[in-house]
C-alpha cells in the first residue's frame, strides 16, 4: 500500500493528476454521445483505407482499435482519450526546469484540452503525435544517431497520418534551424517519412488529389470578410484559454529562448498562429486548426513564468472558474439540463431521432440528402444501412468514393431531406431536430462513383455559346452498373460562380450509352452572363437531384 500511495504522491502527485485526466476522460466518453464529425469518423473505420476525403487516415484506426474492444461510445473514443493523456505526459517530459505545480495550473486553465481531449477527432491524435514529434526532435538534436533518425522520421510519418497540418511544424522547425539542411541524418529521416507516408500518396493520385482540391481550392471563399478573421483571432483566445488564453499566449510569447530545441518551439507557435491568420484572407479559418501548437505553447509558457519569476496569481485565481465553467460544460454533454436551448444540439438526443426514423424506414435503408452526418449518426445508433446522397450544389465527402450505393441499387429505401429541396415527398417526419421530408422509393438508383473526365481544363467563351466538350467515362464501380428502365437516367451539368448556383441543365445523352464509350462528346450551352464558373458534369438519376461526376472546369464567359 505506501508503494502505491508513493507512486501517485511522488513528484509533486505527478501520476495521480495523469490518472484523474484519464479517468475523467474515459467517464466523459462513456456517457456522452457522439458529435456529428465523430460519428463520421467512425464510419471511416468501418472502410479501412489510406486517405479518404477530408483526413489522412489515423482517426479511423485509432476508432477501429478501440471499437473493437467497446461497441458503444467508449470504444469510439478509448485510443484517443488514452492520446490525449500521453499527451500531458511528453509535453511534461519536454519541459527542462520543472515545476509539477504550474504545469497542473497551465494545463487546468486550458478548458478546450480538457473537453476536446475525449473526442474521436482528427486534432487529438495530431496534438499527440505533434508531442512526440518534439520529443523526438530533441533526442535527435542531443544524438544524431541512427536510432534517433529512425524515430524523427517515423514521429514525422504519425503527425502527417493524423492530419496535414503536421508539415507546418516541420517546416518551421527547418526554418528554426537552418544547419539540419547540412545534416545528412535529417535527409535520412525525411525518407524515412516519405517512404512510410507514400500509400497516403498514392490513395491521393490514384483519387486524383481530391484533399488538396477541396481544402486548397473548394473552401475558398469569394471575397475577404472582416469577421473571418476576427472569429480566428477570438477563436484562439477560447482555444487556449477560455479565460487566460490571452495571457497564456503572451507567456508563450516573452519567452526567453535558451537553445535550438526551444527556438523551434517559439518558431512553430509563431508561424504555425501568423499561417492561419494570414489564411483569413482566403475564407473561413477554423479555430481548431492551430491545436498542434499546444505543446510548444505549455512548455515555453511554463518557462517564462519559471525563468522571469513571473507572478502566476490570475492563473491562479482563475483556475476555479475556469474548472467549474469545464464541468458545466462536461455536465451539459451528458445531461441536456436546458432543452430547447441549441447549443450543440448533435451532443443529444441522437438515440431518439434515429429510432423515429428507423421506425419510419421499417426496415429499408435510409439516404439522407447532402449529409454526412445524419447517415453516420442513423448508422451508428440503429446499424442499419445509411447513406449520404451529395447534390452538384452541396459539398462532396467521403460518401462520393465509398460504393454504398451499390447495396441499394433496385431495392426499397426511404429518402430524407429538408423541406423545399424540390424532391417528391411521400410524408414528413417531426424530430427533436426539426421536421424532415422523406420518399419511399420502390428502387433505387444513383451514381456518385461514376466519373466523367473532362479533356479540358479551362473554356473560353460567349454568352449562350454552345461548346462541345470532350469527356471520358470512367465507372468507379467496377462492375456493369444496373439501370432504372422506368426512369432512365442522363447526364447534366451545371454552372456555379462564387456566390450563386445556376439552375442543372439536363442533356439527351443517356447513362447507358456513355458508359459503354471510351469518350464522348457532350454540347454545353454557356450562361448568359460575362463572368468566371466553375462546371461541373452530373448524373440525373429518376427524382434524385444531380450528384458529383466531374472535377471542375473553369469556365471564362467573355462579353
Amino acid at each position: 500500500m505506501g508503494a502505491i500511495i508513493r507512486f501517485f504522491t511522488r513528484r509533486q502527485y505527478k501520476n495521480l493528476f495523469l490518472l484523474t485526466w484519464l479517468v475523467l476522460g474515459l467517464l466523459q466518453a462513456c456517457y456522452s454521445e457522439l458529435w456529428d464529425d465523430e460519428a463520421y469518423y467512425w464510419v471511416y473505420s468501418r472502410h479501412m483505407d489510406w486517405g479518404y476525403f477530408d483526413h489522412p487516415p489515423m482517426i479511423a484506426l485509432l476508432i477501429k482499435i478501440g471499437y473493437s474492444i467497446f461497441h458503444n461510445e467508449l470504444g469510439v473514443r478509448l485510443l484517443v482519450v488514452m492520446a490525449n493523456t500521453v499527451t500531458l505526459w511528453i509535453t511534461a517530459k519536454l519541459i527542462a526546469s520543472k515545476d509539477n505545480k504550474l504545469f497542473y495550473i497551465i494545463i487546468g486553465s486550458l478548458g478546450a484540452m480538457q473537453i476536446g481531449g475525449m473526442l474521436a477527432v482528427p486534432d487529438v491524435p495530431l496534438i499527440f503525435f505533434a508531442a512526440l514529434y518534439f520529443w523526438a526532435y530533441r533526442t535527435f538534436l542531443a544524438k544524431q544517431s541512427w536510432k534517433n533518425t529512425l524515430l524523427l522520421g517515423i514521429a514525422m510519418a504519425l503527425m502527417f497520418y493524423s492530419k496535414y497540418h503536421g508539415i507546418l511544424l516541420v517546416f518551421f522547425t527547418v526554418l528554426s534551424n537552418m544547419n539540419l539542411l547540412r545534416v545528412f541524418k535529417f535527409y535520412v529521416a525525411c525518407i524515412i517519412t516519405t517512404v512510410l507516408f507514400f500509400p497516403h500518396i498514392y490513395w491521393q493520385i490514384a483519387h486524383g488529389f481530391p484533399s488538396l482540391q477541396y481544402h486548397l481550392v473548394e473552401r475558398n471563399a469569394s471575397s475577404y470578410d472582416i469577421t473571418y478573421t476576427l472569429d480566428y483571432l477570438g477563436g484562439q483566445l477560447l482555444l487556449f484559454g477560455p479565460l487566460m488564453g490571452w495571457l497564456i499566449l503572451y507567456y508563450a510569447f516573452r519567452c526567453p529562448i535558451q537553445n535550438t530545441f526551444e527556438r523551434a518551439l517559439k518558431f512553430s507557435l509563431v508561424g504555425v498562429l501568423v499561417f492561419f491568420l494570414i489564411s483569413t484572407f482566403k475564407g473561413r479559418v477554423e479555430a481548431n486548426w492551430t491545436v498542434m501548437v499546444f505543446t510548444p505553447v505549455v512548455i515555453l509558457a511554463h518557462q517564462t513564468l519559471v525563468r522571469k519569476s513571473w507572478s502566476r496569481k490570475w492563473l491562479l485565481y482563475t483556475l476555479p472558474v475556469t474548472l467549474l465553467l469545464v464541468l458545466v460544460v462536461r455536465v451539459y454533454m451528458v445531461w441536456d439540463f436546458m432543452p430547447g436551448v441549441e447549443i450543440r444540439p448533435e451532443i443529444h438526443h441522437n438515440k431518439e431521432w434515429t429510432s423515429q426514423v428507423a421506425a419510419r424506414a421499417a426496415g429499408r435503408p435510409v439516404v439522407f440528402i447532402n449529409s454526412y452526418q445524419l447517415p453516420s449518426k442513423y448508422m451508428f445508433y440503429t446499424g442499419q444501412l445509411s447513406y449520404s446522397l451529395n447534390s452538384r450544389y452541396s459539398r462532396r465527402s467521403q460518401y462520393n468514393y465509398w460504393d454504398t450505393e451499390t447495396e441499394l441499387w433496385g431495392k426499397p429505401a426511404m429518402v430524407v431531406f429538408e423541406p423545399g429541396a424540390g424532391l417528391p415527398i411521400t410524408d414528413s417526419l417531426k424530430t427533436i431536430h426539426g421536421t424532415w421530408d422523406y420518399n419511399m422509393q420502390a428502387a433505387y438508383y444513383s451514381y456518385s462513383l461514376i466519373q466523367l473526365k473532362p479533356a479540358l481544363k479551362i473554356i473560353t467563351a460567349r454568352p449562350r455559346e454552345q461548346v462541345n466538350v470532350i469527356l471520358q467515362p470512367h465507372n468507379g464501380y467496377h462492375r456493369p452498373i444496373p439501370l432504372d428502365r422506368t426512369n432512365e437516367a442522363v447526364l447534366g451539368y451545371g454552372f456555379t460562380t462564387t456566390d450563386e448556383s445556376l439552375p442543372p441543365v439536363k442533356t439527351s445523352m443517356s447513362l447507358e450509352k456513355a458508359v459503354l464509350r471510351r469518350l464522348i462528346n457532350l454540347p454545353v450551352v454557356m450562361p448568359d452572363k460575362p463572368g468566371e464558373y466553375q462546371l461541373k458534369f452530373c448524373v440525373f438519376a429518376g427524382d434524385m437531384p444531380p450528384t458529383h461526376n466531374s472535377v471542375a472546369i473553369k469556365v471564362v464567359v467573355k462579353p
